[in-house]
């Protein structure tokens, strides 16, 4: 009889120690998802750039390095609200360097729903960004590819994604420039109330991208509002990629009246832990002489692993002479060698 109650008394303890423990896994495992999620990188490289005629180097420098942090979560049945921060300016080539981290590269938050799509407020990529200039964003150094002839800035934005219409996506962002923005005098921190600004603008942009199998098809425009240049001329951009097993094949084309014309052709073709990459891009200017300059580009990159990559790019420019800024010289020309370690 003792040892029927004892062997009891010890199964239900055990039990009981079981259940705990599976509760506190539960727990932990609960708080653990409802954490936000911790992100960065370090890149490195090395490079040197030589105009003809004119200046040329050796550097080492911080590619972009940056630290993140992100989290979403469920406000509703169906909608969620998200949010991101990413730092960067770290100059992780720089130990002496007084200050780091103090650039934001995005700062946003937002909801989404499968019905709505997605609305998000503050800095991120453009609009017109992500749906056309896809040739710039794509390479690691990227000193010498050409972004597009547009300048609504990345901040102040107010943007909104669709939900897929049977591979048809639309997008708008406002950006909003009010009257207190830059009235800090007295340099505290605090926009001082009297006189208003001059830099009131709202510019906007529009997109649509429709994808279907492996072709994708893109259209954006740039309001331009407000340019610092005073051409308030609207950006116009057309993209195109075709996606052709491990090859994919883009092609863009971005024009604004009285800055020029933005042509370019990319291939990247993608072999096991392996990426090469090409590019040709043409910028003519509208001027009395039709200015032109061009870039190629190459890229080939290794996967170390899932964390780690390295890659080596290579730059070519010509065009007219001057257009590098040294008299009857044409040719500007990069060679970069980097690495970068992400989680």
């Amino acid at each position: 009889m003792k040892k029927t109650l004892l062997a009891s008394a010890i199964a239900a303890a055990t039990f009981s120690g079981s259940a705990l423990a599976m509760e506190s896994a539960s727990e932990l495992a609960a708080r653990m998802d409802s954490m936000p999620e911790v992100y960065g990188n370090i890149q490195y490289v090395v490079y040197h750039a030589d105009v003809k005629g004119g200046e040329n180097g050796l550097e080492h420098a911080d590619n972009g390095s940056t630290i993140g942090v992100k989290h979403d979560h469920e406000i509703a049945p169906g909608i969620t609200g998200f949010f991101k921060l990413e730092l960067e300016g770290l100059a992780a080539d720089d130990k002496d360097r007084e200050s780091g981290l103090e650039d934001v590269d995005e700062a946003y938050i937002g909801v989404k729903g499968d019905s709505f799509g997605q609305v998000w407020v503050g800095s991120d990529d453009s609009t017109y960004e992500s749906a056309i200039d896809k040739i710039a964003n794509f390479y690691e150094f990227a000193a010498y590819n050409f972004g597009g002839g547009y300048e609504t800035g990345e901040g102040d934005l107010v943007q909104y994604m669709s939900p897929s219409f049977g591979g048809l996506t639309l997008g708008a962002a406002v950006q909003i420039n009010g009257d207190l923005d830059n009235l800090d005098e007295n340099n505290d921190g605090i926009n001082d109330l009297g006189d208003k600004g001059d830099k009131k603008s709202y510019p906007y942009q529009l997109a649509a991208t429709y994808a279907v199998d492996n072709v994708e098809l893109a259209v954006a425009m740039d309001s331009n509002d407000g340019a610092g240049g005073g051409n308030n001329e609207n950006t116009y951009g057309l993209r195109a990629t075709v996606g052709l097993d491990a090859l994919s094949l883009t092609g863009q084309y971005q024009t604004r009246k009285d800055v020029g014309d933005r042509y370019g052709v990319h291939a990247v073709y993608a072999v096991g832990p392996n990426q090469f990459a090409a590019t040709y891009e043409l910028d003519v200017a509208d001027d009395s002489d039709d200015t032109e300059r061009s870039t190629i580009t190459l890229q080939a990159l290794h996967n170390l692993s899932d964390h780690m990559y390295v890659y080596v790019e290579g730059y070519l420019g010509d065009g007219d002479d001057g257009v590098y800024g040294v008299a009857d010289e044409s040719e500007r020309s990069a060679l970069a060698v980097g690495g970068v370690y992400y989680f």
